[in-house]
C-alpha cells in the first residue's frame, strides 16, 4: 500500500500530516514576515540609486535562506533544536538561550495558527487537491495579513502568486469554475479600485492602497466572483470589531491608518470554510422575508 493509499484510507493520520506541515511552513513564515518588507525596502533603495545614476554598492546577501536565523539583539545563531516550531518557545521559557532577551509571542502564534488552520483544511476537505490549495491559500493569507499590520504593504511577491494559483487549482474546478473565477478576478479588482477613486475624488485621501485591490482579486480567483460580496462584507464586519477593539481598549488614535490587509485575509479563511454556507443561509433569509 502506498502512502497515498494510506493517507486516503486514514483520516486522521493526513490530518496530523497537515498539522505537522502547517508547523513546520509556519516557522517559515515567520522569516517570510520578517524579512520580505526589507528585501523589498532594499530593493527600491538600490532602484532610486540607479535612476540618480550613482554607484550600487554590493551588499552581503540577504534573502530568505541567507543569512542564517540569529537573535536580533545578540547575534546568536538560532539552532536546529531552537527552530521547532511552538515547542522550542515553550521550553526555552520565550527567552532567547543566548542574551536572555524575551522572544516576541507572534513567532509561536503564526506557528500555531498555521498548524491549526491546515489541519482543519486537512479535516474539512480530506485527502486531495482542495486540501492542498487550501494549505497554500492559508499560508499566503497568514504571512500576508501579518506583513500588512507590520508596515501596510502587500507584496506582490505573495499577491501575484496567489492570484495566478487560484486560477490553477480552478482549471480542474477545485473551488469554482474557470470563467466564475477569471471574472472573480477582475470584479475583485475593479470593485476596490473604484472605491479608491472614489474615496480619493471625494476627500483628497487615498483610503486603501493597491496591494488591497490585488488581495481581493485573488480571492476572487480562488472563489468567483458570486463570493465577492460576502467576502466584502466579512472584511468589513472583522475590520469594524477589530477597529473599534483597538481604539476603544488599547487607545489606537483614531487618525492612525489600520491596514486592511488582515480584514481581507479574515474574510478569505471564513469563505474558504464556511462560504457555501453562508451565502446559503443569507438566500434563505431573503427568500423567507
Amino acid at each position: 500500500m502506498s502512502l497515498f493509499e494510506v493517507l486516503q484510507a486514514a483520516p486522521a493520520a493526513f490530518i496530523l500530516l497537515c498539522l505537522f506541515l502547517g508547523l513546520i511552513v509556519g516557522s517559515f513564515l515567520n522569516v517570510v514576515i520578517h524579512r520580505l518588507p526589507k528585501m523589498m525596502e532594499c530593493g527600491w533603495l538600490q532602484q532610486c540609486a540607479e535612476m540618480r545614476g550613482e554607484e550600487v554598492r554590493e551588499s552581503p546577501a540577504y534573502n530568505l535562506l541567507v543569512p542564517r536565523s540569529a537573535c536580533p539583539h545578540c547575534n546568536h545563531a538560532i539552532s536546529a533544536w531552537e527552530n521547532i516550531p511552538v515547542f522550542s518557545y515553550v521550553f526555552l521559557r520565550g527567552k532567547c538561550k543566548g542574551c536572555g532577551v524575551g522572544i516576541s509571542v507572534r513567532y509561536p502564534l503564526v506557528e500555531a495558527i498555521s498548524g491549526v488552520l491546515c489541519a482543519y483544511a486537512g479535516y474539512h476537505f480530506g485527502f486531495g487537491m482542495a486540501a492542498l490549495g487550501a494549505m497554500i491559500f492559508i499560508w499566503a493569507l497568514v504571512a500576508l495579513a501579518a506583513i500588512d499590520f507590520d508596515t501596510q504593504l502587500l507584496p506582490d511577491d505573495v499577491t501575484l502568486p496567489l492570484l495566478w494559483l487560484g486560477l490553477i487549482f480552478n482549471l480542474f474546478g477545485t473551488y469554482t469554475s474557470l470563467p466564475t473565477a477569471v471574472i472573480g478576478a477582475m470584479l475583485g479588482y475593479l470593485v476596490l479600485w473604484s472605491v479608491y477613486w472614489l474615496f480619493k475624488l471625494v476627500t483628497g485621501k487615498e483610503g486603501m492602497g493597491y496591494g488591497d485591490f490585488k488581495l481581493l482579486a485573488a480571492l476572487g480567483a480562488w472563489f468567483g466572483w458570486q463570493m465577492l460580496p460576502l467576502i466584502i462584507l466579512l472584511s468589513s464586519l472583522v475590520g469594524a470589531v477589530i477597529g473599534i477593539t483597538l481604539i476603544v481598549v488599547m487607545r489606537h488614535g483614531r487618525n492612525i491608518p489600520i491596514p486592511f490587509g488582515p480584514y481581507l485575509a479574515g474574510a478569505g479563511l471564513i469563505t474558504l470554510f464556511w462560504g457555501q454556507q453562508l451565502t446559503q443561509m443569507y438566500l434563505q433569509l431573503i427568500s423567507a422575508s
